[in-house]
């Protein structure tokens, strides 16, 4: 019997580079909410009290950089001073001639690679120690909003043990979070325990060598952009399958539809999660790979592991025969150009059932 331990871990709302995410997708998101046809490829980098937007924008819209910024900030939960530099350029002619073509053709935004992955650890169809990590880290940024003791930052970690590719047990879950200078670490804990862990986790995925470390490294009084700098997309790995699939190298978070590192990813996960809720594997892992300006892929690869119901050959036939990997047609069938991006910016770009991409279709 194979056993082997695999760990994956989350950041909630107020750390550094989750923080950039949500204001390169807030901007995004007013961008698309008065010009669904922007191209958009706006980020963020924080610290201390320094915000700096850059980026290129080709848009209709009239956007308030800085009041998107500071209002993302606000509803984060920091309340310091901040000041915001701007430097947004207009989108290269050359790009944007690549991309869209006469008779309003799309092509790919960039060149790259996207992987999707699903398997069957969990009801949503991803990998147990990221779905478990995720939910963590809602649950603590939760009840941090109505704690006179947490603060906004904060990371969880969950290691799985798996037995022949199933799960087992948990055998180690880490949350650190930011408080007040005042609270006690015997404090803090029994909050996290009562209010955070034992809220998420299954009882019968504990047992008596569970290990629970709760602030391992002591105070956590200094967090968010005065602890640490931050960047958008830099958390590939959160945003994604916690390590369990690959990841094409490309971010998310600042990218309007255009951008195959966004919808393609997301449609590469929408197609393996329909492989695996229909029973023709346990576990798939979608690659798909464009090049700029042209609207179908150069490459489409399935993985099953050698868990398929058939070949790989002929799940990709069925793939081919349900889904289309044209660019135009992902946009129009993932619905991609409404303003819905910064929802996804923390806790996960996968496996919640509010996006379009995780919907099960019917199969052909």
């Amino acid at each position: 019997m194979k056993t082997y331990l695999f760990t994956s871990e989350s950041i909630t709302e107020g750390h550094p580079d989750k923080i950039c995410d949500q204001i390169a997708d807030s901007i995004l998101d007013e961008a698309l909410r008065q010009d669904p046809s922007s191209k958009m490829a706006v980020e963020c980098t924080i610290k201390d009290d320094f915000v700096l937007i850059y980026g290129e924008a080709n848009t209709k819209a009239q956007i308030d950089y800085e009041a998107i910024s500071l209002q993302t900030i606000r509803e984060i939960g920091y309340e310091e001073t901040y000041h915001v530099h701007v430097k947004v350029n207009k989108q290269s002619n050359e790009i944007n001639q690549a991309v869209v073509h006469e008779g309003d053709e799309l092509g790919a935004g960039d060149q790259g690679i996207m992987f999707g992955y699903a398997c069957d650890d969990t009801d949503n169809y991803m990998p147990a120690a990221i779905d478990y990590a995720h939910q963590l880290a809602k649950r603590l940024s939760d009840v941090r909003r109505t704690s006179d003791i947490l603060l906004p930052d904060g990371k969880t970690q969950v290691t799985v043990e798996y037995e022949n590719d199933r799960v087992k047990r948990i055998d180690t879950i880490v949350v650190s979070t930011q408080h007040v200078k005042q609270a006690s670490q015997e404090e803090i804990a029994d909050l996290i325990m009562k209010e955070v862990i034992q809220k998420v986790i299954d009882p019968k995925l504990v047992d008596a060598d569970t290990k629970y470390l709760i602030n391992p490294s002591g105070s956590f009084v200094l967090g968010g952009s005065f602890g640490d700098s931050g960047t958008t997309g830099r958390k590939i790995v959160v945003d994604t399958y916690g390590g369990m699939g690959r990841i094409g190298g490309g971010c998310f978070s600042s990218k309007d539809p255009s951008k195959v590192d966004r919808s393609a990813a997301y449609y590469c996960r929408y197609v393996a999660k329909n492989i695996v809720a229909h029973q023709l594997a346990r576990k798939c892992e979608v690659q798909v790979a464009y090049a700029i300006g042209k609207a179908q892929p150069v490459s489409i690869m399935v993985d099953t592991f050698g868990t398929g119901t058939k070949t790989d050959a002929e799940i990709l036939s069925i793939i081919k025969r349900n889904f289309n990997f044209e660019v135009a047609n992902i946009i129009k069938e993932l619905d991609l150009c409404k303003p819905i991006y910064k929802k996804t910016a923390c806790y996960g770009h996968f496996g919640r059932n509010e996006f379009t991409w995780e919907t099960i279709k019917d199969l052909k």
